[in-house]
């Protein structure tokens, strides 16, 4: 799978490593992404998602069912 967020569509980013002397490498900086599992009690079933740790406090804040309306709607997620 690749390292995308389901609920906000993070993805990596790409930057410069920076040395003392100041040359630039390229790099990539990666969300924090974690796998876990949400119960649906509307549809009587567990769902797993890859989601970064700001979407965790998205559906903390809103709920799982209400972020998954509007990921749907932003076609972030195919569930």
């Amino acid at each position: 799978m690749s390292r995308v967020c389901q609920i906000t569509g993070k993805r990596p980013r790409v930057g410069n490593n920076v040395s003392h002397s100041h040359i630039k490498t390229k790099r990539k900086f990666y969300p924090n992404l974690q796998t876990k599992r949400f119960y649906l009690p509307e549809e009587n079933r567990w769902i797993t998602l890859k989601v970064s740790t700001r979407a965790l406090r998205t559906i903390n804040k809103k709920g799982i069912t209400a972020v998954l309306k509007e990921a749907r709607e932003k076609g972030n997620i195919l569930v």
